[in-house]
């Protein structure tokens, strides 16, 4: 490995003191403004023209996505688009960061917000860096996204035309060893069942239950891990309103995953069929007339898989920062999706690289600031490296 140990210009402390800050304003999808509002201020203040877009306004947000740009002192070196989402999971409101020698956690009644305010420190840090020792770069484009966290709809709504930049780092990932490469396509489900309602002391046998449909379909389909590169999961979000009265609806929702197109179809396809057979085995017979089962399905694509080869400079140049910086990197597949998967299709190459994000998605979320720091060591030197 190489190890130039250049002279440490990422202030770790003002990146952390950052994130602290950050953390602490609420920011779940569809409300990220006053995070966004922080970050333009703070953009402006390095240097960089920014803009929010109208992507708010598409999907009932009250924020746009943050778009800002770094102007580069090399006007030969190639533009980087740099990007981290600003929204956070619930529980996500009242935020308090616990401060500790080797990270940063929760205090157990929220997310942290790490996933992805770590990389937006970053990116602050990385361009401040950048600024104060005069280090040479090409143009850096910046991309806050809103409503990452319900299907990538600020990504999805950003006007790519817009930008210079055909090459992407996303900082939304876990450990910093880490240049993800490939992740998932994703779809979504929604079946309601509709039955028959009837007395449930008196009268069972004139009903059909839509839990108990819905029940046999959930035993029946793939779930969980159904191969390496594939999961699904479901849960029931209504079902019935009392007791005593067989229920005539149950909602159900879930999602699949899988590296694999063509397995994710057949995933998603034995899904809905095991809803539609349980559907044609329930039925009641009432006054002399067979009434059956039914189904109300809404189905669609969340986002397409990402696919960079190992080969693409775009890879091979991080993993050469990541050496020069003297740490060690290497590509690997995530089961989850980001705004990577959009920008890829969109005309923008992207990767997606780990932050120190740990647990993320619970109230035990914590933040490593030992990769936390590494990957701003990266970032800084991977921008660096290009205008050289």
């Amino acid at each position: 490995m190489c190890r130039r140990n250049p002279p440490r210009m990422i202030q770790r402390e003002r990146m952390v003191e950052s994130l602290l800050d950050l953390v602490k304003i609420d920011s779940q999808s569809k409300e990220e403004l006053p995070v966004a509002q922080r970050l333009m201020s703070d953009l402006q203040a390095i240097g960089a023209d920014v803009r929010i877009d109208d992507a708010g306004s598409k999907v009932g947000g009250n924020s746009g996505n943050v778009i800002a740009r770094f102007a580069g002192t090399k006007p030969d070196a190639p533009p980087l688009l740099l990007s981290a989402h600003m929204d956070t999971v619930p529980p996500g409101r009242g935020v308090k960061p616990v401060r500790m020698s080797d990270r940063i956690k929760t205090d157990g009644t929220t997310v942290l917000g790490g996933d992805d305010k770590s990389g937006v420190a970053v990116i602050l840090e990385v361009l401040r860096a950048l600024k104060e020792n005069a280090v040479p770069h090409g143009d850096i484009e910046v991309a806050f996204s809103i409503c990452e966290e319900i299907g990538l709809l600020g990504a999805k709504n950003l006007d790519v035309a817009a930008l210079r930049a055909r090459e992407a780092i996303v900082l939304d990932a876990t450990h910093a060893s880490f240049c993800f490469t490939q992740a998932p396509s994703a779809d979504h489900f929604e079946f309601t069942v509709h039955g028959l309602e009837a007395h449930a002391g008196l009268a069972p046998e004139t009903g059909i239950s839509a839990v108990r449909v819905a029940a046999e379909a959930i035993a029946a389909m793939p779930l969980g891990r159904i191969d390496a590169l594939t999961t699904s999961n479901i849960v029931i979000v209504s079902g019935g309103a009392a007791t005593n009265v067989v229920p005539n609806e149950c909602v159900v929702r879930g999602e699949a995953r899988s590296l694999d197109d063509a397995t994710l179809d057949k995933t998603t396809a034995a899904i809905r069929l095991c809803f539609q057979e349980a559907a044609a085995r329930a039925t009641a017979t009432v006054d002399g007339k067979v009434q059956r089962a039914w189904i109300e399905e809404r189905s669609g694509r969340d986002y397409e898989s990402m696919h960079v080869p190992d080969s693409d400079p775009l890879v091979r140049g991080l993993l050469a920062a990541a050496a020069a910086a003297g740490t060690a990197v290497t590509t690997a597949s995530i089961g989850g999706g980001c705004d990577a998967n959009v920008f890829n299709r969109r005309g923008i190459r992207a990767v997606n690289f780990g932050t120190g994000m740990r647990d993320i998605h619970t109230v035990n979320e914590w933040l490593d600031l030992a990769d936390f720091y590494t990957c701003a060591d990266v970032v800084l030197e991977f921008v660096r490296a290009r205008a050289s």
